[in-house]
């Protein structure tokens, strides 16, 4: 929904573009290419959390000389910021072989547009991986990685409004006195920030959303500032914020579960580890 709203035509609000997905592609279209992220999710997530931890780690120890010792705010936006730079080397390519799965049957109909042989309308990719090597035969590496501008401007401070508001929210959540927050806690601070970090990137998610889906028959923009430009002359401001209402609703659970994956994986991980070296 949140790929058909950004980039699509038509769709209208969130309600009409479920509805119009439904009529048009049944079930099948609202799980238009998820093999790819789900395949690569594991890769990422690690990634992220890896860097961000590690790069906090290093700070930690550069500053203060012990590598456990409280991260300052400071230390948390740098760390983050390179979650954010690191992220992007994976998550592009997943990004674009999804978005072009799922935008693949949009119709076009601007007249001004040169159109590629492919009718509009019509399926361009069989699956993931053809998607993948049919861009990267024509376009190239810079072809797989397009959106990456656009995507570094969403990443880098999203991931800044991520976990700091995480680890705000979990310290808020923790009753005084706790050695470790609870599950809940967890659960819930992670909701939380991950309805923040989508909400507040939604005007540059859209531009990398339009950026990704086009090039599956036409080619409209030249780059990142002339999507912004042309996105804002045709539809106004209003065009920025699309997919707000998706983002943010999908951001709290899918955040709050992934923030409590990688907690209770931490502790499982280091209990292993107490009960083989005491």
């Amino acid at each position: 929904l949140q790929t058909r709203l950004q980039a699509g035509q038509g769709y209208g609000n969130t309600l009409k573009c479920c509805l119009t997905v439904y009529r048009n592609e049944s079930v099948t279209g609202f799980f238009k290419g998820m093999s790819f992220p789900m395949a690569t999710t594991g890769l990422y997530s690690s990634v992220v959390f890896g860097v961000f931890s590690s790069t906090q780690r290093f700070l930690s120890r550069l500053r203060h000389g012990d590598a456990a010792a409280a991260p300052s705010l400071a230390d948390m936006t740098v760390a983050s910021s390179v979650a954010g730079f690191v992220s992007v080397a994976i998550g592009t390519p997943v990004d674009l072989v999804k978005i072009r799965l799922q935008m693949q049957t949009q119709p076009y109909s601007k007249a001004n547009v040169k159109l590629k042989p492919t009718a509009p309308g019509s399926p361009v990719y069989r699956g993931p991986i053809h998607c993948f090597w049919t861009i990267l035969q024509k376009e190239g590496v810079a072809g797989v990685y397009r959106g990456t501008v656009a995507m570094l401007l969403r990443d880098v401070p999203g991931y800044c409004v991520y976990f700091i508001p995480y680890a705000v929210f979990l310290d808020w959540a923790t009753p005084e006195g706790c050695i470790s927050p609870s599950p809940f806690s967890v659960w819930l601070a992670g909701g939380v920030a991950g309805a923040i970090s989508w909400g507040l990137c939604t005007p540059m998610d859209v531009v990398k959303s339009r950026l990704q889906a086009d090039g599956v028959y036409l080619n409209q923009y030249k780059g990142t500032l002339d999507c912004i430009l042309q996105s804002y002359q045709n539809e106004g401001l209003k065009v920025f914020f699309r997919g707000l209402t998706v983002n943010t609703v999908r951001g709290f659970p899918s955040s709050a579960a992934m923030f409590l994956g990688y907690e209770l994986s931490l502790k499982a991980m280091k209990r292993g580890q107490t009960e083989t070296n005491p």
